[in-house]
């Protein structure tokens, strides 16, 4: 994009690198694209998730319950702020929290419900809102993956108490290094997440509480001011992208699902496979690669060996783990690469 090199020759002259107008304006903008009160620049994704453990008050002695099929930050979160992390298998259609199995979970300790919205679809937070509600709960959204995208018409980030985003540089907005986003509609939840990205401060040198270094370079608030007009236009050319997978590998595979009432932005374009290790070596030898998402489920993890679970605790989360692939779905795919790729697909059964 030719604006994007004006746009960090105006923060360089400048001199404000962290924090300042530049991240104030991008704050403002994005605030009113996903809908909410409050945006919140932060220092990356992993970092939005843990501010808002914190600013809600979660930690030692509190359990929240989340996902084991995820990224590996979304629990790395809760158990840096001290808290324990309980899982729920997810549904095998969406890869998600399965909402219908949360209140199995719950117990007095319980302080919030953690949703991912896995690969760029949203969770089902209707369900989730409900349970939240009933129980008292925060409800906070991983919202990493899933920038643009739906449910009954609401933008991800602005359907739970808090959301979080990341900007890491292969997101629908990605930044040209790392860098996220937190989200609410509530004034004291903000006002405690911008205290708590930059020390704590509630003045200048008077830290009020335990924060950390979390702030957002001015340079790449810049570069997403610049991309965040394009986002819905990335967006359309993903599910144009995943529409043509669809239409034309119906019959090879077990495809994503676009549940009702969510738009999906296709952050990845992930299909199951009982033989995924081999028809990801089929499609590498015809030069197409691809992506393994997440091949080992966060509760069978070393890191997470002292909660206890053990294989078989969440089957539907560890057969995603053996059968997921990502196929190519970035925005500026061309029919002749899509088209190579269904071709591939079309000869694996053949070929194995």
């Amino acid at each position: 994009m030719d604006e994007i090199r004006p746009a960090m020759e105006r923060v360089i002259q400048s001199q404000r690198f962290i924090l300042g107008e530049e991240v104030a304006a991008f704050e403002r903008e994005i605030a009113a694209y996903v809908g909410v009160k409050h945006a919140i620049g932060v220092s990356s994704g992993t970092d939005a998730l843990t501010i808002a453990l914190s600013a809600l008050g979660i930690g030692e002695g509190h359990e929240v319950i989340t996902t084991p099929y995820t990224f590996f930050a979304t629990t790395g979160a809760i158990l840096r702020v001290g808290a324990t992390p309980v899982f729920v298998d997810i549904e095998r259609d969406s890869f998600n929290l399965d909402a219908e199995r949360v209140t199995e979970a719950l117990t007095p300790r319980t302080r919030a419900i953690l949703p991912v919205h896995l690969f760029g679809q949203a969770a089902d937070m209707r369900a989730l809102r409900t349970v939240a509600d009933t129980n008292a709960l925060a409800l906070i959204e991983d919202a990493a993956q899933a920038l643009g995208a739906t449910l009954h018409g609401q933008r991800a980030g602005a359907l739970g108490d808090i959301g979080c985003f990341s900007f890491f540089p292969t997101k629908n907005l990605g930044a040209f290094g790392d860098g996220g986003l937190v989200t609410t509609n509530d004034d004291g939840l903000a006002e405690l997440a911008r205290s708590l990205r930059g020390h704590g401060f509630s003045a200048k040198h008077f830290s009020q509480r335990l924060g950390g270094n979390y702030r957002l370079d001015a340079l790449q608030a810049a570069v997403l001011r610049v991309k965040l007009p394009y986002l819905d236009g990335f967006n359309a050319r993903r599910r144009k992208n995943a529409q043509h997978y669809s239409r034309a590998a119906s019959n090879t595979l077990d495809l994503p699902r676009e549940l009702p009432g969510r738009q999906h932005v296709y952050n990845q374009f992930v299909v199951r496979s009982p033989e995924r290790d081999a028809l990801a070596a089929h499609l590498l030898a015809r030069g197409i690669r691809t992506e393994h998402y997440y091949p080992f489920p966060i509760h069978l993890q070393p890191a997470c060996a002292r909660l206890g679970y053990r294989i078989g605790s969440f089957p539907e989360a560890e057969a995603a783990a053996r059968q997921s692939l990502a196929l190519p779905i970035f925005p500026e795919l061309e029919d002749w690469m899509l088209n190579a790729v269904v071709e591939a697909l079309s000869t694996f059964g053949a070929a194995s």
